[in-house]
């Protein structure tokens, strides 16, 4: 490996980053390809990390965003092209053959990752170098220094490492997906006279040491802003731990697997069985992405491609550390003053002046808009639910959990105490998997009723009932979230929550988890919106009503956020709808697939996305209805899948205020942001809002941190 400085001062030469077409050449297509488009995302990811004027360890955690969000791309997208390329039977509808996709693919993450490691070598590792956290190449130490790295190699890290060799008696060594190897060179300084029954050792041959999980990847001794990375330490010592290794000959690399393994579950008898099966398979999918040290020899780099049985096209040389989500590691150092100011919480007035969340919730519905308003006001509400002794049953769908859960203890305390507890799992949620199987067996074993969903669908809803005795009758609350029950990710996510009380809600809850449980045949629901039965019919029906309110001679007017929009038929709707003179807003954090602006197609449809500190997810569709507005929230996107693979609620909000609220201020912040918002061109690349001459910098989410949250009901009405 090479011992140059990942952090270098001179500025790099100037490189162009081309977009590429997001159509083939034959035909522009009416939709953008969503592989492209998601990269475009990555685009806007790598934009806030080249920011300036973002605090520098909050850029760095965009520089790890990004690395682990091109993981997951490789892992679940590129890896199920791949597998499609045997099976073409014609283009997607897009127009673009698979093959095609996936060479504009890599020429577009090469770019991207070319550019990550420039804005992290150049400008962000130097800044934070003066600001006085270092990560130092070990030719840079000082000689104390490098005897303090040393004993620390000795001590810590040799203990730990095991080489392996690959000769005619070693084969080629299993490659853990995600893990940092370092590829080396050896050479016998002398040779095993030939005996019988045993081959003369090589004269030269491959040797793979891994490093450990358990090992930190930024050692740090002395000062504790001093770290070096711990594969540059262990390839200057590399000769203590393989004697024959070849000077100079030790390069990192890393794999990634396809981990899009899918359980057959009409076939298994036992869902949550085959699902530890399947995690079990998946650190033995195939290889899609060799990424290696820049300087790695071309001989060495062919010999792990043939090994590991890929192309050319599917090995990344990167300029620098291999695997930069680490960097999550330093932008977690306690420097105040190089990271944004922390969010201040805001308690909506009718809870603050509430004995009883029940109470405040009977009185009125109640948003919740997450991180602006402490997500601990749901922990809250489930553990005076758990507590208060008129509480009779409590019911949840629980799509990510995280592992240190505070909701599932809750929930098994309650059953403990003698609810009725019934939580619906999702242990097919990609990644979350082990976790939620862990927390479905301890709920299981404390008496609750656990569910795994519906055979062919994920349950993504995120919906509580809680049912209360109250003056003799039996009343039903309802919590209708965009956002998992997950302390830990709400802290930087955007969701909204919503709070009710209303009866038909209720009912429709009541309804939703008897479908859930026992699989009954519905045809709809009279409040909730509930995919696969409705959503995508009421969506359509929604937006051809605004088409229906201009032939009639009113106006017509959509505004949706959301995180992805995908499917063909929607877009096709809008597109319908934007030809008919409706005027419509989409605001779309990640994929996107329809082209706006296009003249006589989609001249009445803008799109925007909101990239800035927190990952926007929330998500709410509002539709004009001639003056008579109907705005929902809930958990789904306008993806296929949440469409039609999975089990999705959407609530509508009838609540004036609210209504007003979110239409009034909580879209209108986002169409109003010109800091953080980019535009969606026809082509499928985005840039920067215009602004005009002495137009006042608007930050969407700043304004909501800013916004007097407690009265703001108060001032929509």
């Amino acid at each position: 490996m090479s011992s140059e400085h990942y952090a270098r001062a001179e500025e790099p030469r100037a490189v162009s980053f081309p977009p590429i077409s997001l159509a083939s050449s034959a035909t522009v297509s009416n939709f953008i390809n969503r592989d492209l488009s998601l990269i475009e995302f990555f685009v806007r990811v790598l934009e806030e990390a080249q920011d300036p004027g973002i605090p520098l360890l909050e850029r760095l955690k965009f520089i790890a965003i990004l690395a682990s969000n091109l993981d997951e791309f490789f892992m679940i997208r590129v890896s199920g092209l791949k597998e499609r390329l045997g099976l073409e039977a014609g283009p997607p509808i897009d127009g673009i053959s698979t093959r095609e996709l996936l060479s504009h693919i890599r020429t577009r993450v090469s770019g991207l990752v070319d550019e990550q490691m420039r804005c992290l070598r150049f400008d962000l590792l130097p800044a934070l170098s003066a600001a006085g956290i270092s990560i130092k190449s070990i030719d840079s130490l000082t000689n104390d220094e490098r005897c303090k790295a040393d004993k620390y190699f000795r001590e810590r890290i040799y203990p730990l490492l095991t080489p392996q060799a690959v000769d005619p008696t070693h084969p080629f060594p299993y490659i853990s997906g995600g893990s940092i190897n370092l590829g080396l060179r050896a050479k016998p300084a002398f040779r095993h006279k030939r005996l019988r029954g045993f081959a003369r050792v090589a004269e030269e041959f491959f040797v793979r040491v891994k490093i450990p999980s358990s090992v930190p990847r930024f050692i740090s001794f002395g000062s504790a802003t001093t770290f070096v990375l711990v594969e540059d330490l262990i390839s200057v010592n590399i000769t203590d731990l393989v004697p024959d290794a070849v000077q100079g000959s030790c390069f990192a690399f890393r794999i990634t697997r396809d981990a899009d393994i899918e359980v057959r579950e009409a076939e298994t008898a036992d869902l949550l069985e085959a699902m530890e099966e399947n995690l079990k398979l998946r650190r033995f999918g195939d290889v899609v992405r060799l990424a290696v040290d820049k300087n790695m020899p071309h001989e060495m780099t062919e010999y792990l491609s043939d090994s590991l049985a890929i192309l050319p096209e599917d090995i990344y040389a990167i300029d620098g550390p291999l695997d930069a989500s680490a960097f999550f590691e330093i932008s977690d150092i306690d420097r105040p003053d190089l990271k944004d100011r922390p969010i201040s919480h805001a308690v909506p007035k009718q809870l603050a002046a509430a004995g009883s969340i029940f109470d405040a919730i009977a009185q009125n519905d109640i948003l919740l808009h997450h991180p602006y308003m402490p997500y601990s006001l749901i922990t809250d509400f489930i553990r005076e639910a758990v507590d208060d002794p008129d509480v009779l049953a409590i019911k949840m769908c629980l799509y990510r959990m995280g592992a240190e859960s505070p909701i599932a203890p809750l929930l098994i305390k309650a059953s403990e105490q003698g609810k009725q507890v019934t939580v619906l799992i999702e242990i097919k949620a990609r990644f979350d998997e082990a976790n939620n199987i862990e927390w479905a067996k301890r709920l299981e074993r404390a008496g609750v009723h656990v569910i795994y969903g519906l055979v062919g669908l994920k349950t993504h809803c995120k919906t509580t009932l809680i049912v209360r005795r109250e003056l003799g009758k039996l009343v039903r609350y309802i919590h209708v979230a965009t956002g998992n029950y997950n302390p830990d990710t709400s802290a930087f996510y955007t969701d909204l929550s919503l709070l009710t009380a209303n009866n038909l809600v209720g009912e429709d809850a009541t309804e939703l988890f008897n479908y859930l449980t026992v699989y009954s045949q519905r045809t709809g629901f009279r409040e909730l919106v509930v995919a696969p039965i409705y959503l995508r019919q009421k969506m359509i029906e929604l937006i051809r009503r605004e088409i229906g309110h201009i032939r009639q001679g009113g106006t017509g007017r959509i505004i949706a956020k959301m995180n992805r929009l995908a499917d063909a038929e929607l877009v096709n709707t809008l597109y319908e709808a934007s030809q008919a003179g409706v005027e419509i807003d989409l605001i779309v954090r990640g994929i996107c697939t329809l082209r706006p602006g296009v003249p006589g197609l989609s001249d009445n449809i803008r799109v925007r996305s909101v990239v800035g500190r927190l990952l926007e997810h929330s998500r709410v569709y509002f539709f004009g209805n001639g003056g008579q507005p109907e705005v929902f929230t809930g958990s789904s996107d306008w993806m296929p899948r949440n469409l039609d693979r999975r089990v999705e609620v959407l609530v509508p909000v009838h609540d004036p205020r609210i209504r007003n609220y979110l239409c009034g201020e909580f879209l209108a912040a986002y169409l109003k942001d010109n800091v953080k918002a980019r535009v969606l061109r026809s082509d499928g690349i985005y840039e920067r809002v215009a602004r005009n001459s002495g137009e006042l910098d608007f930050d969407s989410q700043l304004s909501f941190q800013e916004m007097a949250n407690i009265v703001q009901f108060e001032k929509a009405q």
